[in-house]
């Protein structure tokens, strides 16, 4: 449970870390390890939640099959890749360029519009550190109990919070690199092959990785990553205005601040700022919000909830810190719709739509023909002249087609042996080809020749296939 404190303590800078000893600071530096203070409110609401739904995303999609494959998953060794109900492969790989150009121009939208919400709300190291942080609560108590443990000597009831702590982020961290793992590998046979010990190097190397990856991030460099590490934080201010929506503190309305050991009728006038920096103890960066705007904040509305639970509880109104905009705290106008933001709205819907046009148009059949290496040709006993062909069919459908094969390019072009095929969905077939012809037709060294595939049932799916047919020099 959130942990409440006593009205008359609210104005103390000391209410939460009042058992510290004296020459202890109570207020988290940047530097240092930040203990940040559990608080609820409308907007934690919707981080946990959105957080609880991404984490059951990020865990569940290995473990759920389709079609007898999981649902997600990128199989390296036959260089498929299985997104739900489709299957790309390797020459598929311009698809994902294009992805991550629409998720760029995404992030640079929601940017423009409102700071940085992807950090607070989404960002996987935001989701995970407010995940080991939760633990912690549980675990080591409110934030003046751990300051207190922090600043004592270890005692057993220490020992056994810290470890209980710690090895709950260490599950945490295997479970994120055998799932994350799982999107590479079916992550049921994983799970078998560790518990009997069978599991491959590789696979068991990367589990490793990303377990200590996770422990160290989530658990002990926290904001370190979003502050040092992490590039968006050094070139969002770019992209922000001064009508972007961010978290902001009204200096207008709280300055001057009331001392907390000033009582209110012995100032002329005292803004509805308290100092009781509740809204620096629930921030995971450790920053004052009421320095004004600051790279460092990730947007996660931890000070707008401590606040707004500060302002109800001495009777003012709420949004002392609030989402905002620099234009809105100077009494001015703000524009939503400005050439930035239209800017990056036109592009990322040109990006989106001409993906979701390449993927309605997509050929669900990929072919490749390599010709026989070995013997460029041979002349059968009747003087025809034969070139043998090694074909790779990709049935990228989610249902089974026969093909029928077909070949022009010369007079005469004949195929020999296999005309049909069926490939069944989402599945790749292999064959030997061999063409012939009249070598009375062959006038030069080699000709462009044309390999036709077409689906029985849907004649719309055709692949034509332009190779080389070789043979003597004509006379």
């Amino acid at each position: 449970m959130t942990q409440r404190i006593p009205l008359q303590d609210l104005t103390s800078k000391a209410a939460v870390g009042h058992h510290m000893p004296p020459h202890k600071t109570n207020r988290p530096t940047r530097l240092g390890h930040v203990y940040v203070r559990e608080i609820g409110g409308f907007f934690q609401r919707i981080r946990r939640y959105s957080n609880w739904l991404l984490m059951a995303i990020y865990f569940g999609l290995p473990w759920i099959n389709w079609g007898g494959r999981p649902l997600v998953w990128f199989d390296l060794s036959a260089q498929e890749f299985h997104l739900f109900a489709a299957t790309f492969y390797t020459q598929d790989f311009i698809l994902l360029t294009w992805i991550l150009v629409i998720c760029a121009f995404g992030l640079f939208l929601t940017t423009v519009a409102a700071g940085r919400v992807w950090c607070g709300y989404t960002c996987p190291q935001s989701v995970w550190t407010f995940l080991y942080i939760w633990f912690e609560h549980r675990l080591e108590g409110p934030r003046h109990r751990r300051i207190r443990r922090d600043n004592t000597s270890r005692t057993l009831d220490t020992l056994w919070r810290k470890t209980a702590k710690h090895t709950a982020w260490l599950v945490i961290a295997l479970a994120t690199g055998i799932a994350f793992v799982g999107y590479f590998t079916p992550i049921r046979t994983l799970v078998v092959d560790m518990v009997g010990l069978e599991v491959n190097p590789w696979a068991l190397f990367w589990i490793g990785f990303f377990t200590i990856f996770t422990y160290l991030n989530a658990g002990w460099l926290r904001h370190q990553v979003c502050l040092h590490m992490c590039p968006y934080s050094r070139f969002q201010s770019a992209m922000f205005d001064a009508d972007t929506l961010i978290v902001s503190y009204d200096a207008a309305r709280g300055e001057p601040r009331r001392n907390h050991q000033q009582k209110a009728f012995a100032v002329t006038q005292v803004g509805d700022c308290i100092d009781c920096e509740l809204c620096v103890q629930v921030c995971p960066t450790g920053i004052d919000i009421r320095d004004g705007l600051q790279y460092e904040c990730i947007g996660c509305a931890a000070c707008i909830d401590a606040c707004n639970s500060v302002m109800e509880r001495i009777n003012k109104p709420l949004g002392l810190v609030r989402y905002t905009t620099e234009h809105s705290l100077e009494g001015k106008s703000t524009r939503f719709w400005r050439p930035q933001l239209i800017a990056y709205a036109v592009a990322l819907l040109t990006m989106a739509a001409l993906l979701v046009g390449f993927l309605n148009t997509r050929m669900p059949l990929d072919v490749d023909i390599v010709r026989d290496r070995q013997t460029l040709f041979e002349t059968m006993q009747d003087g025809r002249i034969v070139n043998y062909y090694s074909v790779t069919l990709r049935n990228q459908d989610a249902h089974s087609h026969h093909y029928v094969l077909s070949a022009a390019g010369l007079p005469g072009l004949r195929l020999q042996g296999m005309d049909t095929i069926e490939v069944g969905a989402n599945e790749t077939r292999s064959l030997r080809l061999a063409l012939t012809a009249e070598s009375g037709v062959l006038t030069q060294p080699s000709h462009p020749v044309e390999l036709r595939f077409t689906a029985l049932d849907d004649p719309s799916i055709t692949s034509i296939n332009e190779t080389r047919f070789l043979g003597p020099a004509g006379r």
